[in-house]
């Protein structure tokens, strides 16, 4: 598929070889004094070389940590000073070079440096690419919080490149598809059955089905750039999935991963839209079924589930100490700002580790 750049209104969205082109001659002309490019530890190994064999420039690397527990305000200060130390000024670029750790983290530390300074993303995972670089959400975690601080602040330019999805591991590619599944249920019917016969779609599909994600999430933030309405419906799935990935981050020796977590939000989102607002058991079940065969189903104890409906109340959507949801009415059909019954989300937890063959209605 020959996929054209995407206009944002703010900022290009531009793809494969071209996209570098495209690259190379924008930064040429804005006469940058300094250029920064920020990995971590894998994208530095598996995706620098490669970035800078295609980008005539000179450039300052600045690499930290890989993961998600290294998201947070110590690192942030680490870079900043970096960046003094290295002689940055407001006439310097940042480049952001990895998944969505170093999107969001390197997004927050550019606009926040000397009050601002132009940054670019070069996505590298399956999850940045189609979600975490997009829409201008930049920020870092509060302890094991997700994404408690930061800003709304847009790259000045997003370059993605599918060919970097060939270093991630299996469960980080698979960690993306949780975003993939979630724009197909809250946008497009047509998505999300093409999203359930994944296992049938070809490599070559993959550039695809990649565009059209970024198509749905660029379509939504643009009607709603600052998440006053509209752009809620981007958090389906997401406020029981940030509680459960700030538990697993907090709690448990193997974490899970932002998409492992999220999918299991979607199932109990779905579970919860059904006792809410009527939405088809049918179509419950299909989520479930969907949902499942590419993530594993996990096992939470009575305290667990206790400890993370405690951190529900941290979500950052909540207001005046209510807790909201995105809940469907069909596929395709969300909405938002939705409260819901703490015994019915109890409920959810349940049916969500039942095994599949023991669902009952």
């Amino acid at each position: 598929m020959n996929v054209k750049e995407i206009n944002t209104g703010s900022y290009f969205i531009y793809f494969g070889e071209d996209g570098y082109k495209c690259l190379t001659n924008w930064v040429k002309e804005r006469k940058y004094s300094k250029i920064f490019l920020l990995s971590d530890t894998h994208t530095h190994e598996c995706c620098v070389y490669t970035f800078l064999q295609k980008f005539p420039f000179e450039v300052e690397i600045i690499e930290v940590e890989a993961g998600e527990e290294h998201k947070n305000l110590d690192t942030c200060l680490s870079l900043w000073q970096t960046l003094s130390d290295l002689g940055a000024d407001r006439k310097s670029l940042f480049i952001n070079i990895g998944g969505g750790v170093i999107t969001d983290m390197g997004g927050f530390v550019a606009s926040t440096f000397k009050r601002g300074i132009d940054f670019i993303n070069i996505p590298t995972s399956l999850l940045a690419m189609v979600d975490a670089s997009i829409g201008g959400k930049t920020g870092i975690d509060l302890g094991a919080l997700k994404n408690q601080i930061g800003v709304i602040n847009n790259p000045q330019l997003l370059l993605i490149d599918i060919n970097y999805l060939n270093t991630l591991p299996k469960e980080e590619f698979r960690s993306g598809l949780a975003e993939m599944f979630k724009h197909g249920l809250i946008q497009s019917p047509h998505y999300w059955e093409k999203m359930q016969h994944l296992s049938t779609l070809t490599t070559d599909d993959l550039e695809e089905i990649i565009y059209e994600s970024v198509l749905i999430k660029h379509q939504v933030v643009l009607q709603d750039p600052k998440e006053q309405g509209l752009r809620k419906i981007l958090n389906f799935g997401h406020t029981l999935g940030h509680a459960i990935e700030s538990y697993s981050l907090a709690h448990r020796c193997k974490r899970l991963l932002h998409g492992e977590a999220v999918a299991i939000g979607m199932i109990l989102a779905a579970f919860l839209s059904h006792k809410v607002i009527n939405f088809s058991w049918k179509q419950v079940e299909e989520i479930k079924t969907t949902l499942l065969e590419y993530f594993p189903q996990e096992e939470f104890s009575t305290d667990e589930i206790k400890a993370i409906l405690e951190l529900l109340k941290y979500d950052k959507k909540n207001v005046y100490g209510h807790i909201y949801f995105v809940l469907l009415k069909e596929i395709g059909v969300p909405q938002w700002n939705m409260e819901v019954e703490e015994s019915f989300i109890q409920e959810a937890f349940v049916y969500y580790m039942t095994p599949l063959s023991e669902n009952k209605h």
